[in-house]
C-alpha cells in the first residue's frame, strides 16, 4: 500500500508540475503578445509636427541645454502606469492613447513623465516585467519625435520587478532613444535620474533651469514596505548635489552677463545672476503635506505662508502621501532662491497648485487607468500640466483634462467616464 500511495503522490506531484509548466507558458506568450501589440500601437502614431523643433545640445560638462529667445513649453506628464501585461492590455492601450493624444495636441518641447510609468503588479498585470511598460513608453514618445525625459516612481521598480533602477536608467540611456535626455546623474549621488536640463538665451544665458530629482521609494527596499507604503524622502547628499548644480548655473550666468555687459551692475545682473529653476520629482516633499494641512485647518482660507491657486486635493484619508522621513531641499531652496515652482506626481487624484512661503507646489494631472481599483471609469483627474517658461524667467502654468474639447481630435478615441469632482473645490474630509 506505502509503495502504491508513494507512486500515486509522485504522479500528482509530475502531473501538477506540468501543469504549472503550461500555465507559465501559456501567460509567457500572452504576456510577449500582449507588449508586441503595445509596441505597434505606440509605432502606429503619427510624428508630432513642431514648427521650427528646437533641438537639445551637450555642455561641456555633459547637460543637455535648448537655446531659445521664445517661449518654451514643457509638458508634465504622471503616473502613467502601464501594466505591461495580457491583463493590462485593454487598459494599457487606453493610456498610451491618451498621451499621444496630448502630446500631438500640445506640441511641447519638452515632455517631463514625473514618474510610475510602468506598474507591472503580478496580479493584476499578469507580469512582473517593469521592462515593458516603460518600453512601451519609450517607443511611443519616439514614435512621437518629442524630446522627453522622465523621474523614477516608487512603481517604477518594486522589490519584486524584474529591474531595478539601475538597469531602467541604462535602458533609458539607450542611443536608439535619440529624444530621451534622461541622465542617471552622478555615481556619488544617491538615487537615479539626479539631472539638469538647462534653457539658453542666444546670448548664452540660462532663462530656466530644470531640476530632476530623484524621490527614491520605499524607505526600505523590500515587498513590506512597499506594501505599507513608508515612502522615502531626498537624500542629504542629492541635497548637496542640488545646491551645487544651483551655484554652478549661477557662476555661469554672471560670467555670461560679463561677456556681455563688462561688470556685474545693470539689469541683466538682477535678472539672471541667480538661475531661475522649476524642480520636477515623484513623491511630493513633507511641506506639501504642511502647506495643505495649515490651509485645511485655516478653514480652507489663504494663510500668511499658502496661497491657492487651483486645483483639488481628492485623495481620501492621507491626502498627501509624502515621505515619512525629512529633509532640507524645501529649505535649501528657500535659502538659494533659485527654484520656483515643484512639480510631483504621486497622489493621482491630486491636481491642485498652490503657493507656500514664494515657492509654488504643483501636482499633475495623472493618467493612470489601472492602478486605482475603477479609475479607468474616472475622469475628473486624467490629462496633463503645461508649463510655459518664458525668457524673462517667468513663468505659467495650465492644466488641461483630458476630457475637455481641447482633445477632440481626429483620430484619437476618448472613453466615457464619470467626472468625479466636476463641482468640487476641495476635498473636505470628514471629522
Amino acid at each position: 500500500m506505502a509503495k502504491g500511495n508513494s507512486k500515486k503522490c509522485k504522479k500528482a506531484l509530475l502531473i501538477s508540475a506540468l501543469i504549472i509548466v503550461v500555465i507559465a507558458i501559456l501567460v509567457a506568450g500572452a504576456n510577449y503578445l500582449s507588449v508586441q501589440h503595445l509596441l505597434k500601437m505606440g509605432s502606429s502614431y503619427s510624428k508630432v509636427e513642431i514648427e521650427n523643433q528646437l533641438v537639445p545640445e551637450l555642455d561641456e560638462n555633459g547637460n543637455w541645454y535648448f537655446t531659445t529667445d521664445r517661449d518654451f513649453k514643457v509638458m508634465q506628464l504622471t503616473d502613467i502606469h502601464i501594466g505591461g501585461g495580457f491583463m493590462s492590455k485593454s487598459v494599457d492601450e487606453k493610456a498610451l492613447n491618451a498621451v499621444a493624444a496630448m502630446v500631438t495636441k500640445e506640441k511641447p518641447d519638452l515632455v517631463i513623465a514625473t514618474g510610475d510609468i510602468a506598474f507591472p503588479v503580478p496580479y493584476r498585470a499578469g507580469t512582473f516585467n517593469n521592462y515593458s511598460g516603460a518600453k512601451a513608453f519609450a517607443d511611443l514618445m519616439e514614435g512621437l519625435g518629442v524630446y522627453w525625459d522622465v523621474n523614477f516612481g516608487n512603481h517604477d521598480a518594486e522589490a519584486y520587478s524584474y529591474f531595478d533602477r539601475e538597469s531602467l536608467g541604462l535602458f533609458y540611456e539607450n542611443e536608439e532613444y535619440k529624444y530621451c535626455l534622461f541622465q542617471s546623474g552622478p555615481e556619488d549621488v544617491d538615487g537615479y535620474g539626479n539631472h539638469t536640463v538647462e534653457v539658453k538665451n542666444s546670448k548664452g544665458i540660462i532663462t530656466q533651469a530644470i531640476i530632476l530629482i530623484d524621490s527614491q521609494a520605499y524607505i526600505k527596499d523590500n515587498i513590506i514596505e512597499s506594501i505599507k507604503g513608508t515612502y522615502d524622502n531626498v537624500h542629504p547628499n542629492q541635497v548637496k548635489w542640488y545646491e551645487s548644480e544651483v551655484l554652478r548655473m549661477n557662476s555661469e550666468n554672471r560670467e555670461a552677463i560679463k561677456a556681455i555687459q563688462g561688470d556685474v551692475n545693470g539689469g541683466l545682473f538682477e535678472q539672471y545672476a541667480t538661475v531661475k529653476s522649476l524642480a520636477f520629482f515623484h513623491i511630493p516633499l513633507v511641506e506639501m503635506d504642511d502647506a495643505w494641512t495649515e490651509f485645511r485647518e485655516n478653514g480652507y482660507k489663504d494663510t500668511e505662508n499658502f496661497k491657492y491657486i487651483e486645483g483639488i486635493i481628492g485623495e481620501q484619508g492621507r491626502q498627501v502621501c509624502c515621505g515619512y522621513g525629512e529633509d532640507d531641499l524645501f529649505e535649501k531652496m528657500l535659502e538659494l532662491g533659485s527654484t520656483k515652482a515643484m512639480f510631483n506626481g504621486h497622489d493621482h487624484v491630486n491636481n491642485t497648485t498652490f503657493e507656500y512661503k514664494g515657492i509654488q507646489f504643483s501636482y499633475g494631472y495623472s493618467v493612470d487607468y489601472f492602478a486605482y481599483s475603477g479609475i479607468d471609469k474616472l475622469g475628473s483627474q486624467r490629462g496633463c500640466t503645461m508649463i510655459t517658461c518664458k525668457p524673462d524667467t517667468t513663468f505659467a502654468i495650465d492644466k488641461y483634462n483630458f476630457y475637455s474639447d481641447r482633445y477632440d481630435m481626429e483620430g484619437f478615441q476618448r472613453e466615457e467616464v464619470t467626472m468625479q469632482f466636476e463641482d468640487v473645490t476641495y476635498q473636505v474630509l470628514p471629522e
